[in-house]
């Protein structure tokens, strides 16, 4: 039971047919219901932590917390840095005791995004860490990423092995279709398999992340809604996509917006049904155990790594 690098846990996922979760967290709650499913799927597991978390938390209470998750749970656990905007804030989260970060240079040209890139991997690699990055750009908005629909482009694949090669970047996230945020598609749901395919079989050996990947399940906009929100319909990936994007070296799928959904219709619910509650753990301690049940239904029956660690 330590914090660890994603090394081990991607080899085996290239090998098979399931994708690790990756969580964004944000308080001791979030990070507790998240740990707890893994725990009882026995599955592998990364916690990540974006722009917004570490200035919302404090990178120090952030990687407490997950040391005491680690000590509590007995599970490996990889902390990573979600879309790390500069050298900078890698290295800080580098120093800090992070065991992956991710470099987001997409939206730069090509050449600037390799330069930054293999900057963060010699800095990285000399202390253990490994490194994401993105080639191509996601549409949507989340935290500090705001790209509206004519900026995004799809990654091309000639342009991703020659990427990895430059760089050493130990995984990369790819632009397929998937967008940041709940409305990803006005439209039928799509995602470009056959350019997945292609890179995949161009760098093999890199393991593939997947951004934008929440399924934004209508029941949780419904609760939301029904206790007193306004949140308009949204239309997530399908489930049975981001399986099929497992078997082509999607090593790893990131997930934030369904943990927020599933937490904040329960906490409405709560304050709804007994609107005099202000005891912090009697509404908490509910949107923890609705964090637990909506990761474990991830793992288990979207990312197929249940009894995978």
């Amino acid at each position: 039971m330590a914090l660890v690098t994603s090394r081990e846990m991607f080899a085996k996922a290239l090998k098979s047919d399931y994708a690790v979760g990756a969580f964004n967290v944000n308080n001791m709650e979030i990070i507790q219901g998240i740990v707890d499913a893994a725990k009882i799927e026995n599955a592998p597991l990364i916690l990540q932590v974006s722009a917004g978390a570490r200035k919302y938390a404090k990178p120090v209470y952030l990687v407490k917390l997950v040391e005491a998750a680690i000590k509590d749970s007995g599970l490996d656990i990889v902390l990573h840095l979600d879309h790390g905007e500069d050298f900078d804030i890698c290295r800080k989260c580098v120093d800090d005791g992070f065991t992956s970060v991710m470099i987001d240079g997409s939206k730069y040209p090509f050449e600037e995004n390799i330069a930054l890139t293999r900057q963060v991997v010699e800095y990285a690699h000399a202390k253990g860490v490994v490194v994401e990055a993105e080639l191509g750009k996601l549409a949507g908005i989340e935290d500090n990423i705001k790209v509206d629909a004519r900026s995004a482009t799809f990654t091309d694949p000639d342009e991703a092995a020659e990427f990895v090669e430059r760089t050493g970047v130990d995984s990369l996230a790819i632009s397929i279709g998937t967008s940041h945020g709940a409305y990803k598609f006005k439209g039928d749901p799509y995602l470009d398999f056959e350019r997945l395919q292609t890179i995949s079989k161009l760098i093999p050996d890199t393991p593939l992340v997947l951004h934008g990947a929440s399924t934004v399940l209508p029941e949780f906009v419904e609760l939301c809604n029904m206790y007193g929100g306004n949140i308009p319909g949204a239309q997530g990936v399908p489930e049975e996509m981001i399986r099929t994007a497992a078997k082509y070296g999607v090593c790893k799928v990131n997930i934030d917006t369904d943990l927020r959904l599933a937490m904040t219709a329960e906490i409405r619910r709560i304050f709804a049904e007994q609107p005099s509650e202000f005891d912090p753990r009697k509404y908490l301690g509910p949107g923890r155990d609705a964090i637990q049940k909506m990761v474990q239904h991830k793992i288990k029956n979207v990312l197929g790594a249940s009894n995978r660690r």
